[in-house]
């Protein structure tokens, strides 16, 4: 057992964690749950002694016997990768892009064990196949670029387990992954819980994932424990509010009531998108056509790789076709020649990450202001960034922060006003609330449909969270392989799917086990 006894860290004077305890069990694994800055993610760092110098950590982290917040960092070396192993949200940001997977596997074995590289390598073909990256289709040599998502965080795991830990942190997954991937690096997480003995720590903001995987829960808030016990008590009967407020708030949302939207606003007629590939060429767009009515909202969904984000692009005027038409209120939007800047201020876009599409270095103001580019910087912008930030829930005196002075919801909001501020006709949403925390999640959404009844918005929603989809969209296309295989109301589509695609992307959604009537 590894033991997490009244840990509390203190960060620049501030009490980030305060006494918290946790018993982690070889072959159970605990949800760690929590609201982005609750704590979660110190907690793990603490464990693995990886918290800022600026950090002054107490309490015990015990293993073995002895208190890993006292050794000295030449000790807690070789504990970490050996004894302690971490899978991050983003496998992209922490893989070596210029080092191969098979190198990046064998580097852990190097560094604890001793081994040379052949034997080094040889142990790494075996972890990669254990993770479900079999040879010959996975070769060693392959970088990191040259996987998917979901294939990059099997190499993140792959290297956790290299050397058979007794505890492995999982943080945040599978937050960019879509369902069908998730649900596969879910069950690998489960069975080598089950086949190595090891105890695991899941970290995330998703309860149903919770609900699926853990055998007991702790709710953090404010950096302490709110409450913990085990998984399925926990959830039928929690004792305290903040817990019933997470509840309440990963609740399914109700389907939208059928609506008919007669006018068309945007037009995909026969859209084929072609790549250069090292093995010949990729049909990214398969002679897709949709329409987006005024008003409506669409939904996009599909595993990874299928084309949503290449046609959203396209949409967009971003990616020129190869073949099919693409017009928005009759123009017709081609990324192959110049397009009106009228046109292009009809159509914006939020992405999934605020904070890398924002530049750090300009204040929100100037940030808001950007889109008027397109159509001339009127002379109240600043009365018109004002009330952008009153639209989303923000302060007029937030104008004069940087981005790094909100959180990760309130820069969400921030992109929904820039892309608000020259009002559009279409706004694209690329997975734009998949790695926010439930709470805010929730108050996000309320904002886009709010928003969207105010001024008669239509939305492209790209997303892998089929509850999300559920709640926000009136229809549905379904793709797979740059095709759409299925088209229809969204509540249609998500009880009761004819296509066999579309049935293991519903089948794979994990819920709460909860009866919500």
């Amino acid at each position: 057992m590894i033991r997490v006894a009244d840990l509390s860290v203190v960060l620049d004077g501030r009490r980030v964690l305060d006494r918290v305890s946790l018993d982690l069990v070889p072959g159970q694994v605990t949800g760690l749950v929590g609201e982005s800055g609750s704590g979660k993610s110190m907690t793990a760092l603490a464990v693995m002694g990886l918290l800022p110098q600026r950090a002054r950590a107490s309490g015990q982290v015990a293993l073995d016997g002895r208190n890993l917040l006292a050794l000295p960092e030449r000790e807690l070396c070789r504990i970490r990768g050996a004894r302690i192993g971490m899978i991050f949200q983003e496998p992209m940001t922490a893989l070596n892009p210029l080092m191969t997977i098979g190198d990046q596997v064998a580097e852990v074995l190097r560094l604890h064990q001793g081994l040379n590289r052949r034997a080094a390598l040889g142990q790494a073909r075996e972890r990669l196949d254990r993770v479900g990256l079999p040879a010959p289709r996975f070769p060693l040599s392959l970088y990191p670029h040259e996987l998917s998502g979901g294939q990059r965080q099997r190499v993140a795991i792959a290297l956790a387990i290299a050397l058979r830990p007794d505890l492995l942190i999982a943080d945040e997954p599978t937050t960019a992954l879509d369902v069908t991937t998730q649900a596969r690096i879910l069950d690998l997480l489960k069975d080598l819980v089950r086949d190595e003995g090891m105890a695991l720590l899941l970290i995330t903001h998703d309860l149903a994932v919770v609900a699926g995987m853990a055998d007991r829960v702790a709710v953090m808030q404010n950096g302490r424990i709110a409450e913990e016990g085990p998984t399925g008590s926990l959830f039928r009967g929690p004792r305290h509010p903040y817990t019933r407020q997470l509840l309440d708030a990963s609740r399914p949302a109700p389907a939208r009531p059928a609506s008919d939207f007669p006018t068309p606003l945007v037009q995909v007629e026969g859209a084929v998108r072609d790549y250069r590939t090292a093995d010949g060429g990729l049909r990214a767009l398969d002679g897709i056509s949709m329409t987006i009515g005024r008003g409506e909202s669409v939904g996009l969904v599909g595993e990874s790789g299928c084309g949503k984000s290449t046609l959203a692009r396209a949409i967009l005027g971003l990616e020129p076709l190869q073949a099919g038409r693409i017009t928005l209120d009759g123009q017709v939007v081609d990324a192959g020649r110049l397009m009106p800047r009228g046109l292009r201020a009809r159509m914006q876009v939020v992405f999934q990450d605020p904070f890398g599409s924002f530049d750090p270095r300009w204040r929100v103001d100037r940030l808001l202001a950007e889109p008027f580019h397109l159509t001339g910087r009127p002379p109240d912008w600043r009365k018109r960034v004002a009330e952008a930030l009153a639209e989303v829930g923000l302060q007029p005196t937030d104008a004069r922060k940087f981005i790094h002075q909100f959180s990760g919801g309130q820069r969400q909001r921030l992109a929904i006003a820039r892309a608000l501020i020259i009002r559009p006709a279409l706004i694209v949403l690329d997975e734009a609330v998949s790695a926010l925390d439930v709470r805010v999640r929730a108050q996000v959404l309320d904002l886009l449909a709010r928003l969207q009844r105010d001024h008669g918005l239509s939305y492209l929603f790209i997303s892998h969270d089929l509850s999300v989809v559920r709640g926000i969209t009136d229809r549905v296309l379904v793709m797979q392989a740059g095709r759409v295989v299925e088209e229809g109301p969204t509540q249609q589509i998500l009880d009761a799917p004819r296509n066999d695609h579309s049935r293991s992307l519903v089948a794979a959604i994990p819920a709460i086990p909860i009866d919500w009537s």
